[in-house]
């Protein structure tokens, strides 16, 4: 073979293999999500009890991702990610099968953790991917979730007459088998074909002459700031949409309109990325979310608020992707940093909203997405600016 394709075979089958993790990790929380009605009747479960499933999953995702980031130094990539798959799909089967909240209580922790390992893994991995490529990937590949997350929920949507426990085995089958399968393809994640663009961090080290410790948090605040609209969409989309006397059909295609947006707009993010670069991108994009979600609230009209909805999803699209690789420049332990704080925003942001929306008018409480996206355009130019040499 030429010697200078095998380096191009060799990071073609890297970027396959990261992409299908990333599919495969969408597929998985949103067959969970999307069937955890099933789930909290199966346990006997009441709201509170179901509350603090959620907060479980929540915390062990934390503990997870704090692990992850510990533990992933290039060499362990591969076993981290195989190891991550395997434990996240064996926890998924387990959840299918809880009849206690007790049990499900233990199993949603452990389902936490494996996919914050999982989640620091795959997004270490994809820096180090990107860096080899030298070319901005990363918009993609979390595309690839995006697109997974919406296969996953149409699987759940198919099999809605089938037991829960029977789709989650299933599913756990699936992404086991994917793993294994793969297993030996994810070692030339450990050494990439060629020498990465952005020099790394020093081990253990959260330092990098380009990404400062004030730096890292700010792009870790950004990471809440955007995660938090993230929160919005999934659990106040549809009832924004209801509250405007839209139909039950009709609201769900909130979210859905949400979603197929901001994978249309990561697909998209990497060529728009190398074109204008991310500090600008990333600021056009928050500045449409933030307009677009403040057109749909004040519309107050069923096709002001889908066009709105839809908006926010195409502005934050090349959000996330675009921290995560700035973050990369720290290492492993910078992305899981800045991954830990954003999911703050992603689980503490539904309920603020909830509790905003009590004092005042939910149109009201979602004026805080808008803010928050306004909050990215403004700072994303100092957050996302390139390390000084």
């Amino acid at each position: 073979m030429n010697k200078t394709a095998a380096p191009e075979l060799a990071l073609a089958r890297s970027r396959r293999v990261l992409t299908a993790y990333f599919a495969g990790l969408g597929v998985v929380m949103a067959v969970f999500g999307a069937r955890m009605p099933a789930v909290q009747n199966s346990a006997e479960a009441s709201t509170a009890g179901l509350a603090l499933v959620l907060l479980a999953a929540a915390l062990g995702m934390v503990a997870g991702l704090k692990t992850g980031g510990r533990l992933a130094h290039p060499a362990r990539l591969p076993a981290l990610l195989t190891g991550g798959a395997l434990a996240l799909a064996a926890c998924l089967a387990a959840l299918g099968t809880c009849r206690s909240l007790e049990s499900l209580l233990a199993a949603a922790f452990i389902f936490g953790v494996a996919h914050g390992v999982l989640d620091v893994a795959a997004n270490a991995a994809a820096v180090l991917c990107q860096d080899a490529h030298g070319r901005p990937i990363m918009g993609r590949l979390h595309a690839s979730y995006s697109l997974g997350a919406l296969t996953g929920a149409a699987l759940a949507a198919a099999t809605a007459h089938t037991s829960h426990t029977v789709l989650f085995a299933a599913v756990a089958a699936g992404a086991a088998a994917a793993a294994g399968a793969t297993t030996r393809l994810t070692r030339t994640l450990a050494s990439p074909a060629r020498e990465p663009v952005h020099p790394r961090a020093a081990p253990g080290s959260d330092e990098h002459r380009g990404l400062s410790r004030p730096r890292l948090w700010l792009l870790g605040a950004l990471a809440a700031a955007t995660l938090l609209g993230e929160g919005a969409a999934a659990d106040w989309a549809a009832i924004h949409l209801h509250d405007l006397g839209a139909t039950a059909a009709t609201s769900a295609t909130a979210y859905a309109a949400y979603s197929a947006a901001m994978a249309a707009g990561r697909l998209a993010g990497d060529r728009l990325t190398v074109r204008f670069g991310a500090p600008a991108v990333v600021r056009t994009g928050a500045a449409l979310a933030a307009l677009g979600l403040a057109t749909g609230l004040a519309g107050s009209t069923i096709a002001f608020a889908l066009i709105g909805w839809t908006a926010f999803g195409l502005g934050l699209s090349v959000t996330i992707p675009s921290l995560i690789t700035a973050a990369g420049t720290g290492g492993p332990r910078a992305v899981a940093t800045v991954a830990v704080t954003g999911y703050v925003g992603l689980l503490a942001g539904p309920a603020l909203i909830g509790a905003l929306a009590t004092l005042t008018a939910l149109p009201n409480a979602l004026l805080l997405p808008v803010l928050l996206a306004a909050a990215v355009a403004a700072l994303a130019p100092k957050a996302l600016e390139n390390p000084a040499p």
